[in-house]
């Protein structure tokens, strides 16, 4: 019997494990982190006649000779303008020495001479099998306009391009893996429908607001379309480390607008030695490029410690290294909400290898950093005191204060070298929700108040003693109570004795209704004492009468509904009685008081609560000034 038993069970967790072993490992693959390929990016141009107004310095032509300048080697590359017609003025390639000096010699070639704004087939041509291959994953398409789509004079016909790029053009690319990041040179740019190409591809959308602002967002849809391994600047220096092979700075001036003002710039580099380079002396192993709003230099060989910037550094300056070393970082997506957060992933790799040696990694510092738009910034450290399982730090970043773009920095120090990765992404808030900045300290705030005004309800139990402090709490449940409640029945009687006794009994059943029907015991047991001690005074018959009453517990329950409004005239007949029934008079005399403690009940309960002071009514889970009227009622029913 023993393998019987055993058998059958073993073959379960067998066939268990085999089934959920493909979906571990593939769940593993997928978060692996792993070296990314060399990206395939496709530069398109708009060179309609409006770009006359829009970029009148022509500096398109810097912007794109920037990405032919700062496209890491071995990727593939492409350029093509548009207007009317669509025309490949770089042809696609592996990007090396020879395709940067085609593209840096063609882009003399861009213009604003077009008469249409054809986008649709723009897309269609640098998209073409004929250039791809049949594939496009991790095809990356950096586009430019001014314009919204114009194919015609009618209207109606350039809406109907728009309907058609979306759906029969944008849709199949997307499908084979293409992403789009689209750049919107002016105000006169349909935002809208660019982003819209952005966001069904998981693109990034950028505004140019002038063309001086141009370099900054090609290399910004750049870094997000293929990254680049950095070291920081801090202040205008940066340390270059023995690993390194080459480093390339790029050093935007923002007071050069001209190229005048370029060359009286005089910017230069002062290495380790303390020798100083300039464009004019550069020695062979220096590339230096220069133009109307930056320097590009590039050195090979560098010799390794701190190199220093002579000169004005403007926004977005960095420097990219070509190492063995490489920090990696997962990707970034251009937008996020809380509902799909970012995950952060960071890991480092010798060539080809992943690092996971502790030696290499407890000495490390990694950092996060965000910043916004308007210069507020805040910043993680992801390392711990342990190396990381598998060399990989990792952090999730779910809620920012606010919507809006943010810039992302990963800084890793590792004493004798230092790594930055630099990407942006947008943090939006669905439709209807709060921001967190705003909401979160208030809705606290308030609930713990509400939390603290709510439980002290229960504490009226000792009336007598605290008449000012809990005698408000439970006051605004007293006002609507006395309408569901039965007590409501006696009060048409025309005694007014009577009509005070309610009151009392409304007040007394809601405070006691968390003890539960222990209070209730007691009020019933204090009647039959009462009714007892009036009987026995009565004559001998009552008492007999009396005696048959605990019998039958039906009527003792009717008589005490009727002597519920006589309860006045028996507490007079009682006083003489307190020598037999001590404890009657007890349970008596406070019911006496309470209905004093009625009357400042409405007065003082607006001053406790300060209901004036907080809008309450702006929080669902907490009650409107107008609720607490209503909210006497639930409970009773409870």
């Amino acid at each position: 019997m023993f393998p019987r038993v055993t058998m059958p069970r073993f073959l379960t967790l067998v066939f268990l494990a085999a089934l959920l072993l493909p979906t571990t490992l593939w769940a593993e693959e997928t978060t692996k982190l792993t070296l990314p390929e060399s990206p395939d990016i496709r530069i398109i141009v708009d060179i309609s006649g409006s770009m006359k107004e829009t970029d009148p310095n022509n500096l398109r032509q810097p912007a794109v000779r920037l990405l032919a300048r700062v496209l890491p080697e071995g990727s593939t590359a492409g350029v093509w303008t548009f207007g009317q017609y669509v025309n490949m003025l770089v042809p696609h390639g592996e990007v090396n020495e020879g395709w940067r000096e085609t593209a840096i010699n063609r882009s003399g070639k861009i213009n604003s001479v077009a008469l249409r704004t054809n986008l649709g087939k723009a897309i269609e041509t640098a998209s073409d099998d004929y250039v791809t291959g049949g594939t496009l994953e991790n095809t990356h398409f950096i586009l430019l306009t001014d314009g919204k789509v114009d194919i015609s004079d009618s209207d109606d016909v350039n809406r109907a391009e728009e309907k058609r790029i979306v759906s029969k053009v944008l849709e199949p690319l997307v499908a084979r893996g293409a992403t789009f990041h689209t750049v919107a040179l002016s105000d006169q740019a349909d935002a809208g429908f660019l982003k819209t190409l952005a966001d069904k591809s998981k693109g990034s959308f950028r505004t140019a607001d002038t063309a001086e602002a141009l370099n900054l967002a090609f290399l910004g849809a750049l870094n997000t379309a293929a990254p680049q391994e950095q070291i920081p600047i801090e202040g205008n220096a940066f340390t270059v480390d023995a690993g390194v092979k080459e480093f390339t700075a790029l050093i935007f001036r923002g007071s050069a607008k001209t190229g005048e003002a370029a060359e009286s710039a005089g910017l230069e580099m002062i290495g380790p030695d303390g020798k100083a380079l300039a464009q004019s002396s550069a020695p062979d192993n220096v590339r230096w490029a220069r133009e109307a709003a930056y320097d590009l230099v590039t050195i090979t060989e560098p010799q390794s410690g701190e190199w220093r910037v002579k000169g004005a550094l403007g926004e977005g300056s960095q420097v990219t290294v070509v190492s063995d070393l490489r920090m990696v970082v997962s990707q970034i997506p251009p937008t996020f909400t809380p509902e799909s957060p970012i995950n952060v992933r960071v890991g480092f790799f010798e060539k080809a290898d992943r690092i996971t040696s502790p030696e290499f990694l407890d000495v490390l510092s990694v950092k996060l950093s965000l910043m916004s738009e308007d210069g507020s910034s805040g910043s993680k450290t992801l390392s711990v005191d342990s190396s990381p399982e598998e060399g990989e730090y990792s952090d999730t970043i779910s809620k920012l204060p606010a919507e809006g773009v943010y810039r992302i920095d990963i800084v890793a120090d590792g004493k004798t070298f230092a790594r930055k990765f630099t990407a942006t992404t947008e943090f939006i808030l669905p439709v209807g929700m709060i921001e967190p900045a705003i909401g979160a300290p208030i809705d606290i705030s308030l609930a713990e108040q509400s939390g603290q005004a709510l439980p002290p309800e229960p504490e009226p139990e000792i009336q007598p003693e605290p008449q000012s402090e809990p005698e408000p709490q439970p006051q605004p449940e007293p006002k609507t109570q006395p309408a569901p409640v039965k007590p409501a029945d006696p009060a048409p009687a025309v005694e007014a004795e009577p009509v005070d006794e309610p009151s009392v009994e409304s007040a007394l059943p809601f405070p006691l209704w968390m003890i539960g029907a222990g209070a209730g015991a007691l009020v019933v047991l204090a009647l039959i004492l009462i009714l007892l001690m009036r009987n026995r005074r009565a004559s001998p018959d009552a008492a007999d009468a009396a005696g048959e009453d605990p019998e039958s517990l039906e009527d003792l329950q009717q008589e005490m509904a009727d002597i519920e409004a006589e309860v006045p005239v028996v507490m007079a007949e009682e006083e003489p009685a307190e020598e037999d029934i001590p404890t009657a008079t007890a349970v008596v005399e406070p019911e006496e008081e309470i209905p004093e403690l009625v009357e400042p009940v409405n007065e003082d309960d607006d001053e406790e609560f300060g209901l004036d002071e907080f809008e309450l009514s702006e929080f669902d889970d907490l009650p409107s000034e107008h609720e607490p009227e209503n909210e006497p009622d639930d409970k009773p029913k409870k």
